[in-house]
């Protein structure tokens, strides 16, 4: 029952799904807006962010005003209707510096080597190989880079095991809501 109501390592969830969670993020967005979730992350001008799992798209657009018009966001997801969405949020705002990727599986054409930023929030729960895509994730970051992973829908321990039975990433900094890794 948690696979089905939580998405644990279904890797990408139903359409049904997501339109129920992209109306659920809609409703919550009008009390509380997402834009405050990334300044713990210290995202600066001129830096390249992967949102890895963008799902709705809802953080998107604070990263593309925070990185600037010298940065880039690439807005990743390997559900379809997670693009369509990031799309029209690039349209709607203008954000000539994002870039939509629909991965498949553990692939995307993102270049190696140059991310300064990940964050993968809420997502992470859902991915089967876990170590496999921490290690695909390792390929995108710069050597100073910084991984932000939320637990999502699984215990603090499992993401820390997880995390560190990958042997590419090492835990820096741990808050209530997220990890903080360094790739090794």
């Amino acid at each position: 029952m948690n696979k089905i109501l939580c998405g644990n390592e279904m890797d990408r969830m139903p359409d049904w799904a997501f339109k129920i969670m992209a109306f659920i993020f809609t409703v919550t967005d009008i009390f509380k807006s997402p834009d405050a979730r990334l300044d713990p992350f210290n995202i600066q001008t001129g830096q390249t962010v992967i949102d890895w799992g963008c799902g709705t798209g809802r953080y998107i657009k604070s990263a593309s005003y925070l990185v600037g018009e010298q940065g880039t966001v690439y807005a990743v997801d390997i559900h379809e209707l997670a693009i369509t969405s990031a799309r029209r949020i690039i349209k709607k705002y203008k954000l000539a510096n994002v870039y939509p990727k629909l991965a498949n599986g553990l692939e995307t054409d993102i270049p190696p080597g140059t991310a300064d930023l990940i964050y993968a929030l809420d997502m992470f729960h859902m991915v089967r190989d876990s170590g496999s895509f921490l290690q695909m994730l390792a390929g995108f970051i710069k050597p100073e880079g910084i991984l932000i992973l939320e637990d999502g829908h699984q215990p603090r321990s499992l993401t820390i095991q997880k995390v560190k039975n990958s042997r590419c990433w090492q835990i820096t900094e741990e808050t209530r809501t997220y990890l903080k890794c360094s790739p090794l």
